[in-house]
């Protein structure tokens, strides 16, 4: 048998899929699409799902993919065993009503024996008991002989997830060798050691789960079949694990090479080996699909990935940055399956590199305050952190808790597991909680599931702002209807409609439809699964009705304006990877008539000169007068336009691109001007961070500028009559204003100055030793804290080394200052908590440093006792 490679091994299944009638689609991205049920894309079926349940068409009715896949529910387990990885690619080829059984069976078994060359007498089918039509195609058709067909219960061949469709299974096993085995004389398929490997898993979908354990056939039965490229690859090349297949030892041994271990020599090093070299692959790939670090969501699995990763390279002694070195090679072995890890590659590494520096600052941080927590535990006499500290560390600050122990059991100590466990279980509640009730589809449940899929809408608004076409829906917000009436609010769906959904960043079309009978105002447009076009609005005359032929209009100015915006945007994000670098992409964008904002990533503020730099080229693309030109072409011809795709979106065949005189070429749905003069002029009117990595601008065009310099004319002119000026002589009114408001200040301060020395006197006379060190404790009147700290400082030096102690009552308040000399907190006085001593006589609170402190209260009648005591504290802080 030939030992193929992970890459060969993924062109090959394909291949054999696209010989027998199905399209090969390329791997959605890891980030679902419409469905809430998952966070990261689990299975080569999941993202597939719209399809088996009819509320979506497929493209064809047999389909074959290779889909990048995310599991962590067992992440704490990665790296302790060769078995488990957060990181595979699952083959799969999928029948939407089309073939079935049999088709199904003999295709798994022609590619494992004939394309592949697997050992016919290795493989071993299992079936569902109940299922005999499965039996007898393997033992009828297939000649497998029966007592090599297992039958297996339930919980091993029988699919479904809750309510929905659902049906049995068909495995197939590989005996891999007595090598891989227990040695058990009894050890056969089903037997937990590594010798028999489940390889390909066929789902014949062809019941429907009611949810109570009642089953009915489904209509249309479907095929899904389920394979790991990693797991094929391990048996083919005849290697322990999956770390052991090519792409993947390539990267393992390149994990080794940095920190200077070999695989294989020592359990715990092995084990930081597998974690480093699965979890830089799950962050390359979720980085190229547009995932960036969070502290929630996918982002937070990436970012939690990410500082494993980090974790384990310091366990190991490796030094410096190495995570963007390792995603190097990732993408240099899996590049031929998934080309956009090439073209992200600057950006992926620079994510990385990013987020790799931000913990090590963290988890010294972490360190440090375990330290801290260790000092404590010492100074009570205790040996055991609690579970809420160490799920703290935990949380906040990237500490695993293997960590935590590791460092308490050289202190002698240990950690609450159990309490730390019960704070990990309330975050999964908290989250458990929050998460939305959902359906099959992993979508909240609506109205718009109860339309015939059949049902689709046609987008005619790049060429046409209105448009007559037959209503084929209505819907109310709960249910269909045959006819809306005036006051009603619903959905109106047509077969032509000039009305921009909103998707792409820039938001939906308004305007109006008519009828013979009535008019319905359009105040959005959503797109649905299925192709569909939803406008949602209401009646505001008479009576709409399926079947009636409608007027449909769109808003042209808000259409217009809002195309000014987006193709803005384009303009934008040109300027900003000619400014910033290519390391810059889209992260979102909002856009409609009034202004437009764009997300990108980038990992630090713009100053003044970038930010007019970026302005500037935009400007000068929009004064250019640049034709703008559209026009949908294959995407393998697109990319060779270098046109720009946004981040994680999933193209088809054919793509749509926006050509602006060639200075911006990007993929785009959405509407734009004809010529980017139309835009007239754009202004940036702010730049912020609004998570890690990710800038927003948000920025103003054509009339939506003109209305915000109306605004500012406005308020220079309400400016210019409160200061009795003309908008002309503003600036030198406000410099001559501010140029005597600094002398009045200076006079101010001075006269503050000499009455707070006159209120002094010969304060010097009320010097008192306390154990050897001087205090001069003293009441003044009405000093404020300012000129305190001033008689504070001149105090100070008159006394040579020593404590000062004034309180004042200043505008009704008291304010408390004490400040000690370098000699004095030599022999133990400390200002700060000298000061939190004595503020609760005079009703009030405050801190500082040892050598200067301040507080403020709200009883005057507190003085004298606060001076008193501030000599009894000394006392005891100089003992």
């Amino acid at each position: 048998m030939h030992q193929y490679g992970v890459n060969q091994l993924r062109k090959m299944f394909l291949e054999f899929f696209e010989s027998k009638g199905h399209l090969a689609m390329k791997s959605f991205s890891l980030v679902p699409h419409n469905d809430k049920s998952l966070l990261l894309i689990n299975s080569g079926m999941a993202p597939l799902k719209p399809y088996f349940t009819g509320q979506e068409i497929p493209p064809r009715r047999r389909v074959t993919t290779c889909q990048k896949c995310i599991r962590t529910g067992d992440i704490e387990n990665v790296g302790k065993t060769a078995r488990h990885g957060t990181f595979f690619e699952m083959l799969g080829n999928f029948s939407f009503g089309d073939y079935f059984k049999k088709e199904a069976i003999e295709w798994s078994w022609e590619f494992l024996t004939q394309v592949v060359g697997l050992n016919p007498d290795r493989l071993y089918p299992s079936v569902y008991e109940e299922d005999d039509e499965a039996f007898e195609i393997w033992n009828k058709q297939m000649g497998i002989p029966a007592e090599r067909i297992f039958k297996f219960g339930k919980g091993d061949n029988f699919w479904e997830h809750g309510s929905g469709p659902c049906g049995p299974c068909s495995e197939i096993y590989y005996d891999r060798g007595e090598k891989y085995g227990c040695g058990k004389p009894d050890c056969t398929v089903g037997c937990d050691c590594d010798r028999y490997m489940e390889i390909w898993n066929n789902v014949f979908t062809q019941f429907d789960n009611d949810g109570k354990g009642n089953y009915s056939e489904l209509e249309q039965k479907n095929i899904d079949t389920g394979m790991g490229l990693e797991r094929l690859a391990s048996a083919v090349q005849d290697v322990d694990s999956i770390f052991d297949v090519d792409t993947i030892k390539a990267l393992r041994d390149h994990v080794c090479s940095l920190a200077g271990k070999e695989y294989g020599a020592k359990y715990q090093d092995d084990v930081s080996i597998r974690v480093i070299t699965d979890h830089v692959r799950s962050v390359t790939f979720m980085i190229s699909d547009g995932i960036m670090p969070s502290n929630e969501g996918r982002g937070y699995v990436l970012r939690r990935l990410l500082r494993r990763a980090c974790r384990h390279g310091r366990l190991l002694g490796i030094e410096g940055s190495f995570l963007p070195k390792l995603a190097e090679t990732v993408i240099a072995g899996s590049k031929d399956g998934y080309q956009e890890l090439e073209e992200k590659k600057d950006f992926i590494l620079k994510v990385i590199a990013k987020e790799e520096e931000q913990f090590n600052k963290t988890i010294d941080q972490g360190l440090g305050i375990l330290s801290d927590l260790i000092k404590e535990l010492e100074g009570k006499g205790e040996s055991t952190l609690s579970g809420d500290l160490a799920f703290k560390l935990y949380d906040t600050y990237g500490f695993p808790l293997d960590l935590t122990k590791e460092i308490l059991e050289e202190k002698k100590m240990d950690v609450d597991e159990e309490g730390f466990r019960a704070a990990m279980e309330v975050q999964r509640k908290t989250a458990r909680d929050a998460r939305e009730v959902t359906n099959y589809m992993g979508a909240d449940v609506t109205v718009y599931e109860s339309i015939d899929p059949s049902v689709t809408s046609t987008f005619v608004g790049y060429d046409h702002l209105s448009r007559e076409s037959e209503i084929t829906v209505l819907t109310t917000e709960t249910e269909l209807a045959d006819a809306l009436s005036e006051g009603e609010t619903g959905t109106v769906f047509v077969k032509e409609t000039p009305f921009y959904a909103t998707s792409g960043g820039q938001e939906a079309d308004t305007g109006i439809i008519r009828t013979p009978d009535g008019e319905f105002l359009v105040e959005d447009t959503i797109k649905l699964l299925g192709g569909k076009i939803g406008h949602v609005g209401r009646v505001v005359r008479g009576m709409v009705k399926t079947g009636d032929l409608a007027s449909l209009e769109v808003d042209a100015e808000k259409r217009a304006l809002s195309a000014r915006n987006h193709s803005a945007t384009h303009l934008l994000q040109k300027a900003l990877r000619t400014v910033l670098g290519t390391h810059v992409e889209q992260a979102g964008s909002s856009v409609n008539e009034d202004r437009l904002r764009f997300d990108f990533t980038h990992f630090s503020a713009l100053t003044a000169e970038e930010l007019e730099q970026v302005e500037n080229l935009v400007n000068e693309s929009i004064a250019g007068a640049l034709p703008v030109d559209i026009r949908n072409i294959p995407i393998e011809e697109a990319r060779k336009t270098g046109a720009q795709a946004l981040f994680g979106e999933k193209y088809g065949d054919v793509v749509r691109v926006v050509n602006m005189g060639d200075y911006s070429i990007e993929f785009c749905g959405g509407t734009h001007v004809r010529n980017t003069s139309e835009i007239m002029a754009m202004k940036i009117v702010s730049e912020t961070g609004v998570a890690a990595g990710v800038r927003r601008i948000e920025a103003l065009t054509s009339k939506g500028l003109l209305k915000y310099y109306a605004g500012l004319e406005e308020k220079m002119r309400e400016a210019a009559k409160l200061l009795k000026a003309s908008p002309e002589n503003l600036g030198d009114k406000i410099s001559h204003m501010l140029a005597e408001n600094k002398a009045l200040h200076a006079e101010v301060e001075g006269l503050k100055s000499k009455m707070a020395k006159d209120a002094a006197g010969d304060i010097l006379d009320q010097v008192q030793e306390v154990s050897g060190v001087k205090l001069l404790a003293a009441q003044l009147e009405e000093v404020d804290m300012n000129g305190l700290r001033d008689l504070g400082d001149q105090f100070r030096e008159k006394l040579g080394e020593g404590v000062i102690v004034l309180a004042s009552v200043s505008g009704g308040k008291v304010c408390l200052m004490v400040t000690a000399t370098e000699g004095a907190m030599k022999q133990g006085a400390h200002a700060g908590n000298l000061i939190k001593a004595v503020a609760g006589c005079v009703g009030g609170g405050g801190g500082g440093r040892p050598n200067m402190a301040q507080a403020g209260g709200k009883n005057p009648a507190g003085i004298p006792e606060a001076l008193e005591k501030a000599a009894k504290v000394l006392e005891e802080q100089l003992a």
